[in-house]
């Protein structure tokens, strides 16, 4: 029996959650806590992987800097009201700090990692719950693209899910602390932000109807009404070669550092438009990195109230 019970205790269990190329579209609304954003999955993924019985009777992370993510398993343990020690152990090729969704992604994965060794259902509005009390948070722990309120950690919409594009991304260097983006006020004017909402409800209309070439403008178009916040020094260039290529727009992460050209992946002609971009991207940035949207054939849109009621 104490054979078979220290086997069970050294059982690892996984979770994963994708990343984002920055945002579609991220603003304020003018209504109460309006601050919001619009996710843009790419297949890029983090992985938390919790092996149970460690014998020290706490829990150890590796690496050991993701502190937010040993916070997570504490406040899990403290909701299930039972002793948790073990290994939780990330693994991630999403950048940190760049606005690709790393941290999100991290602390969902761990959510979903501890829930299954547990055996402990973890919903989305629990996992909502907890990472509230961890940081703001973006929408990955939804699929398809989603309308996400990311400083309250609660889902807006989910909007449905888009053709795969290619993403030719460049990045300008450094690294922003999301928590400390998060706590800047926002410098945007009524106007701007009844512009966001007519916006957001332009994105709403698109996505259903795979209009990627309106999902492009609409990106586009939020890079260049967050510049006051979080200047993008190559936005402009990046502007130059999307319009050269015949691309569909530009994406940014908002809070980071990255730019991307969006181009369809159904289109004949793409191998040929993302060479070029990204030989363009390299004469501007140096290093290029080219990303892959994820598609979610079964998600369509629908509201929050309905997908969390369902």
């Amino acid at each position: 029996m104490k054979r078979s019970t220290e086997v069970a205790s050294q059982q690892e269990s996984t979770g994963t959650a994708f990343g984002t190329f920055g945002e579609l579209l991220q603003g304020v609304l003018p209504e109460k806590d309006g601050d919001f954003l619009v996710t843009l999955p790419v297949a890029r993924w983090s992985m938390a992987a919790f092996r149970q019985g460690s014998g020290a009777g706490e829990v150890t992370v590796r690496p050991a800097h993701k502190k937010k993510a040993l916070r997570l398993v504490h406040l899990i343990a403290e909701e299930e009201r039972r002793p948790v020690e073990g290994v939780l152990t990330l693994s991630s090729v999403i950048p940190e700090g760049k606005g690709l969704a790393s941290s999100s992604a991290d602390l969902v994965a761990t959510a979903r990692a501890v829930a299954k060794a547990l055996g402990t259902p973890m919903p989305p509005r629990r996992i909502e719950r907890l990472l509230a009390r961890v940081e703001p948070t973006d929408g990955v722990l939804y699929p398809g693209i989603v309308a996400f309120h990311h400083r309250a950690v609660r889902l807006r919409a989910i909007l449905g899910s888009l053709p795969a594009m290619t993403v030719v991304g460049v990045d300008e260097g450094g690294a922003v602390d999301t928590v400390a983006y998060n706590r800047l006020p926002k410098p945007f004017s009524t106007a701007q932000s009844y512009e966001y909402a007519r916006l957001l409800d332009r994105l709403a209309d698109a996505v259903p109807r795979h209009d990627l070439a309106e999902v492009g403008r609409i990106a586009t178009r939020s890079a260049l009404m967050n510049q006051p916040l979080r200047y993008k020094r190559w936005l402009e260039p990046m502007r130059e070669i999307c319009r050269e290529v015949g691309g569909l727009g530009v994406a940014v992460g908002h809070s980071g550092t990255t730019l991307g050209v969006l181009l369809d992946s159904r289109d004949p002609s793409r191998t040929r438009r993302a060479t070029e971009a990204a030989r363009a991207c390299a004469e501007l940035a140096g290093r290029v990195a080219v990303y892959r949207t994820l598609s979610f054939p079964d998600v369509h849109a629908t509201t929050a109230e309905a997908l969390l009621t369902a």
